[in-house]
């Protein structure tokens, strides 16, 4: 046995070359779209054609750590939206993966193609790795059908909807939707900027009560005897008077002109003292309007930036805060104390994990996926590893807590064991459908492709009339919310690209969790549908 055979045939070794390997590949972008972790299927899916091997059993692991960051994640936001907006972006979601698992199942049927490569079609053509997951657990044995099926269709998928949303607002253009008009910028970037008021019009109006939101900026501080200084529900403008501008950069010479000039003075700022970042967890603050909470007004202070979903923007009146939002703050330390227990602020919230909790989240979520649930005239059936840990993080995300466990992880290491998750169950799945890869393109031939790009173009086409024509959204809320429900980040970074509006990524964080949850259960259902 030669030293390369040796190599090749530690499963552990194989396992992190794959993974490497996909990562890689993901990370290679080409006009601004890359697969990003799924390029791990790709580089299994060839590792299993050539026949290595991953240890059992890292799947299983990946799959429950997966589902069970995305619930956790989704969970402070899912069952708000439903109730909120049930009419709204939540449905379109709804409508989005209805639709494209009605196409599947049409396909399937026509086609008379395999129940586990139609819902791996569905999954890709979403590109919704937690799908995936869920149909790849419900096939069993077939699971390798899944994967090959997710890896045709995961590119129509990411090119489709990139190219939808860019295309459509130009076959589309309206002269009252400057929102979504393709310009050059840089995207949902802040920045901060020093003007000094010069526009008459504004002199002796309170300062707080100027509407910037068509420029998605705020006024954070008023300069004092050479100082920035937060800004109160008293200040009004003055000729000459110098304001600090936080904005969206491709806004900021808008605002700029609209105020007076830029200056060039120099300030001096406490920001140590008078600015924090503060996380969202009172359930009685989550869903109410900006306007409604009136931070400035009750606290003193002013609301200059919202992180959610890893996306930053400047929050108008109208943005509903929710739950475990970042805000960025600014105003008298008093004022931020106050303001920070009125939304539930907990310092631990930004870096504690607990372990114990996790572990205990993990196990619970686990036994309750062993289960039998009755259905009527039927099996009774169990919501599986990818079912059971994903309800039990939605309960917790939503909940906080639930007796000793808590319903929070940290941004950063839900996302780092999100991925570490992902990777493990790709590079497993895409193992054992590489083995079989070859033998199914053979057998289905331009079918399955054909059927990859039905199941991708449906949803687009009835979404974007349903949201305009029927729910009134205006064309930006209608993209946002499509990338949403097709649960497309690349698409959405397109969009931003080109918007002068942040509504895109207030929808597509509104309809992501629902569609997110339902392509999950929509998975499993297609595949008894067809079959299995």
């Amino acid at each position: 046995m030669s030293v390369l055979e040796s190599v090749f045939g530690n499963e552990l070794i194989s396992l992190f070359v794959v993974v490497g390997a996909g990562l890689l590949l993901g990370s290679i972008t080409v006009k601004g779209i890359n697969l990003g972790s799924s390029g791990v299927l790709f580089s299994a899916l060839l590792a299993g054609h050539l026949g290595l091997e991953v240890p059992g059993g890292v799947g299983s692991l990946g799959l429950a750590l997966f589902v069970y960051c995305v619930g956790i994640g989704a969970g402070p936001r899912f069952f708000p939206a439903l109730a909120r907006e049930g009419g709204g972006l939540a449905k379109l979601g709804f409508v989005i993966v209805g639709v494209g698992a009605l196409t599947a199942w049409g396909l399937g049927r026509l086609f008379e193609l395999p129940a586990d490569l139609m819902a791996g079609l569905f999954a890709g053509a979403l590109t919704s790795t937690p799908a995936l997951a869920a149909a790849s657990e419900g096939a069993g044995a077939a699971s390798r059908g899944v994967a090959i099926g997710y890896g045709i269709a995961y590119p129509f998928g990411v090119i489709g909807v990139v190219l939808f949303v860019q295309v459509i607002p130009r076959i589309l253009r309206s002269e009252d939707e400057a929102s979504v008009e393709d310009q050059a910028g840089e995207g949902d970037v802040v920045r901060r900027v020093l003007v000094e008021v010069a526009n008459p019009s504004l002199a002796g109006q309170n300062i707080g009560e100027a509407n910037l939101a068509g420029f998605a900026c705020q006024i954070s501080r008023v300069m004092r005897d050479g100082r920035l200084v937060p800004l109160t529900s008293e200040d009004a403008f003055e000729l000459g008077q110098c304001l600090l501008l936080v904005g969206r950069s491709k806004d900021m010479d808008l605002a700029i002109g609209y105020l007076g000039r830029r200056s060039e003075k120099p300030v001096a700022i406490d920001s140590e003292n008078e600015r924090r970042r503060l996380v969202v967890t009172s359930k009685a603050i989550a869903g109410q309007a900006l306007q409604e909470i009136a931070p400035l007004r009750s606290f003193g202070v002013v609301v200059t930036r919202v992180s959610r979903l890893g996306h930053t923007f400047v929050p108008s009146g109208d943005t509903r805060i929710e739950s475990y939002d970042v805000l960025t703050v600014a105003g008298p330390e008093e004022g931020l104390d106050e303001f920070a227990k009125k939304i539930g602020h907990r310092p631990q919230a930004f870096d504690q994990t607990d372990l114990i909790s996790l572990a205990l989240g993990l196990s619970l979520g686990i036994f309750i996926g062993m289960v039998p649930i009755g259905l009527p005239g039927g099996e009774p059936m169990t919501l599986g590893l990818a079912g059971g840990p994903l309800f039990v993080a939605l309960a917790l995300g939503f909940f906080g807590r639930v007796g000793r466990i808590v319903g929070h992880i940290p941004r950063p290491t839900r996302t780092l064991l999100q991925e570490l998750g992902l990777v493990l169950f790709l590079a497993s799945a895409g193992v054992k459908g590489g083995s079989s890869l070859a033998e199914t393109v053979a057998q289905y031939g331009a079918t399955v492709f054909l059927a990859g790009g039905l199941i991708t173009l449906a949803p687009l086409m009835v979404a974007y009339p349903f949201a305009r024509k029927l729910m009134g959204l205006s064309q930006a809320q209608t993209l946002g919310g499509i990338c949403g429900g097709m649960t497309s980040t690349p698409a959405l970074g397109a969009l931003t690209a080109s918007s002068d509006s942040q509504q895109p990524i207030v929808s597509y964080a509104t309809a992501y969790p629902v569609a997110l949850i339902m392509m999950t259960v929509l998975a499993k259902i297609l595949l008894q549908a067809l079959g299995i």
